[in-house]
């Protein structure tokens, strides 16, 4: 039963330069860890609330030092010298002292950073690798790696908002492992970069995780790129590598009209054009294809696309049970999006996860916009038995430290990637 000792947190900086906060856990065996924690650009209104200080002259009032404050000091006093028999009972003392439904009082940022950072000391108190011992929390026994979703193409909040829709992503199919997914999403990578200087004359400008960010004239043109960059790189299409889309639609909807790629869209002609895409290129996964707030539609998505792909929530979902579990009654989705933050703790994503998975949903572990050098991420994919993991692109070190932890498991586990359904 590990005794928390102390705790101590610093203000640091995102892959964006915007700061974000590490804590550090010692436990009265001697075991020590640390945990940074990262922050969304694309953050769905039931979203946990990250703490920021407001100080207009500082960071332009996105500074976390009150955060860094709740750490060192309310959250070390009301945990410091109690034995806890799990990470539930560690994240439920923070809940119960935060006393808010959406951790606005200690924030979202505190909280979860000493979430993650207790679990790592646990494991290393426990001499296990830190996948081990989130598989423990979870109660999940598998033995496969996630697959790869990989950003090749961006726009909306991720890049200069060229295009509405936030992401096209590569997702290696037929790769049997990380080190083989990840040679084939570079060989794309490469021939998008050139096909960007040679259609558009721009040069490998990036977006927020990553991805190409060129000019395009239309949602459209961006995934007939994705296209022709797989088939130059000399893969076949939804054979070798498909394709995911992020379409992040509650940034362009308002008053029940979707304004995308300069004409209005009611809902309904949204699922039309989300279910002609499916049809016409090889999309296995549609992420927020409607608003966070257009629930009565949702089920109809969920049927016009049946199971030709996933059915991906994450500003819909927020990783949230609760609204997890509304979706699951009304058939709203069959996938969800799981963002640590956006909920706050681990023990309560635990809880989304065991949610999900009893509707039979698959999962996809996915990184912010901005993140850090941090790598816990990668061992929750696996520990958690992600179906998908959604990094960003293969550049960028705050994204290279979760592909090689990645590959570090894969090496030392030797298990498969999950195979992906026919």
């Amino acid at each position: 039963m590990p005794t928390l000792k102390s705790l101590n947190a610093m203000e640091i900086l995102d892959s964006r330069g915007r700061p974000t906060v590490w804590a550090q856990c010692t436990l009265d065996d001697g075991a020590i860890a640390d945990a940074s924690v990262p922050s969304g650009a694309s953050t769905g209104s039931a979203e946990a609330l990250e703490l920021r200080d407001g100080d207009r002259n500082r960071y332009r009032g996105l500074g976390c030092t009150k955060a860094v404050a709740n750490i060192i000091g309310p959250i070390q006093q009301h945990l410091r010298g109690r034995d806890f028999t799990d990470q539930q009972s560690l994240d439920h003392a923070m809940l119960e002292l935060d006393g808010t439904t959406n951790k606005s009082n200690l924030g979202a940022n505190a909280l979860l950073a000493v979430s993650i950072a207790f679990a790592r000391a646990c494991a290393a108190s426990r001499t296990l690798p830190l996948y081990k011992h989130l598989a423990d929390i979870a109660g999940h026994n598998g033995q496969t790696l996630p697959r790869l979703t990989v950003n090749l193409f961006s726009g909306g909040k991720h890049a200069g908002g060229q295009v509405c829709i936030q992401d096209v992503l590569l997702v290696p199919v037929s790769a049997n492992t990380i080190n083989q997914g990840l040679a084939m999403v570079w060989a794309v990578y490469q021939s998008a970069a050139e096909l960007c200087l040679r259609k558009y004359n721009t040069r490998a400008l990036k977006a927020d995780e990553g991805g190409l960010a060129p000019p395009f004239a239309s949602t459209e043109d961006m995934l007939k790129d994705a296209v022709e960059a797989i088939t130059a790189a000399g893969f076949r299409p939804g054979q070798d590598v498909a394709l995911a889309v992020d379409v992040a639609s509650s940034h362009f909807y308002e008053n029940g009209i979707y304004q995308f790629d300069g004409q209005r869209y009611s809902s309904s002609q949204m699922i039309d054009l989300i279910a002609g895409w499916i049809n016409r290129y090889p999309l296995v996964s549609v992420e927020d294809a409607l608003s966070e707030d257009d629930w009565a539609n949702w089920p109809a998505l969920r049927r016009a696309i049946g199971e030709k792909a996933m059915v991906l929530g994450d500003d819909f979902l927020c990783t949230n049970p609760a609204r997890i579990g509304r979706a699951i009654e009304s058939q709203c989705a069959n996938a969800l999006l799981l963002k640590v933050n956006q909920i706050g703790t681990l023990s309560e994503a635990a809880e989304a996860l065991r949610l999900a998975r009893s509707a039979g949903w698959r999962i996809t572990i996915s990184a912010r916009s901005g993140e850090t050098e941090d790598n816990w991420l990668a061992d929750l994919s696996v520990g958690w038995g992600g179906d998908q993991i959604k990094v960003g692109s293969i550049n960028q070190s705050e994204r290279l430290a979760k592909y090689n932890r990645l590959l570090q498991i894969e090496s030392q586990t030797h298990w498969p990637v999950i195979n992906w359904p026919k």
